[in-house]
């Protein structure tokens, strides 16, 4: 048995799908789904059970339970940038995974969980992921939900006692199907395709840093399936414990992202960004915070192996627009 926790929220619910595309239905998925659309991400998906996560920690209590347990993939947490409640963070998205951790080290299985990009902070000392416990102990995240992130990397270098294998995945910018329940936190490509269908224009922030111009800020924009197949792979491989950055290794602008938007929303190749892109001020709260840079160093992921080639944006683009968001029937 393979536990998916955060199995309805958008990387969650698309590691299940590929563990259903690769024959693999023993899968207890964990979650909370309150009122959100997030059931809608696995109506499609075969399993053996679903259990809320306030009752996990009874559920692997028994030990009948436990034996069936390959790997615990932990993608629950409080993915939003902007949640003020820090204890709320510490216990959710440290506690757990902690309680998670332990009982991973006490079984010997493996456990994968999600770290975030957004330890990195504003990218003051790089993005690299190849580097010892003590440098990533310097990274500075610009919130509540990025340090309760990075607090949990820290402390997981520290544990003698550890799973089987463990890997923290620190996923960059991750865009498609599945995240249509995250609203405001949902990907630039879905803000995008919804803004060009309702106005023929996006909207993009003029730049306030020499060196980029307007709309020409860099994100390392990864697409959901890169995601979930990095994921299988070290689920299925034996690979080195530690840190991994998730991303493409190659940063494109915002508004590479809105033209191969609006270019596979429109089939249409040949449009003027100065017709279909507008620029507006950035808000103040947001000039001294802004990143205008993130690009994932993934050497050390392609050293355990993984040699896939990721999806470029304008492939990864286009596939989720004229696959999913045009679809009546959006989901994996």
């Amino acid at each position: 048995m393979i536990i998916v926790t955060g199995a309805a929220g958008m990387i969650g619910s698309a590691f299940v799908w590929k563990l259903n595309e690769m024959g693999v239905k023993d899968i207890l998925i964990v979650d909370k789904l309150r009122n959100e659309n997030k059931w809608l991400n696995i109506r499609k998906r075969e399993y053996t059970d679903w259990m809320d996560k306030d009752n996990l920690k009874e559920w692997l209590s028994c030990k009948e339970n436990v034996d069936k347990i390959e790997a615990v993939i932990h993608m629950g947490a409080c993915s939003a940038t902007t949640e003020t409640d820090a204890d709320f963070l510490m216990d959710n998205n440290f506690g757990y995974t902690k309680f998670l951790w332990n009982f991973c080290a006490e079984k010997n299985i493996k456990f994968i969980y999600a770290s975030s990009a957004a330890t990195y902070g504003l990218g003051e000392l790089g993005y690299n992921d190849d580097v010892s416990p003590e440098e990533l102990q310097k990274l500075m995240p610009l919130n509540k939900y990025g340090y309760s992130k990075k607090f949990f990397d820290d402390w997981a270098f520290k544990q003698q006692k550890q799973p089987k294998q463990w890997n923290g995945l620190k996923f960059f910018n991750v865009y498609g199907p599945q995240e249509y329940h995250k609203g405001r936190m949902a990907s630039m490509v879905f803000h995008t395709y919804n803004q060009y269908k309702e106005n023929g224009y996006v909207k993009l922030f003029k730049s306030y840093k020499e060196g980029f111009k307007d709309g020409e800020q860099l994100r390392d924009f990864v697409y959901v399936k890169d995601v979930v197949d990095i994921m299988y792979f070290m689920l299925t491989n034996d690979v080195k414990s530690g840190i991994y950055n998730i991303g493409t290794g190659k940063a494109r602008s915002f508004m590479d992202l809105s033209m191969a938007t609006m270019r596979a929303a429109s089939h249409n190749d040949n449009l003027d960004k100065n017709e279909v892109v507008k620029l507006i001020e950035m808000p103040e709260d947001l000039q001294g915070k802004y990143q205008y840079f993130t690009e994932a160093k993934i050497n050390k992921l392609r050293e355990i192996g993984y040699t896939k080639e990721m999806h470029s944006l304008e492939e990864g683009v286009k596939d989720y627009v004229q696959n999913y968001l045009a679809k009546e029937d959006s989901y994996l």
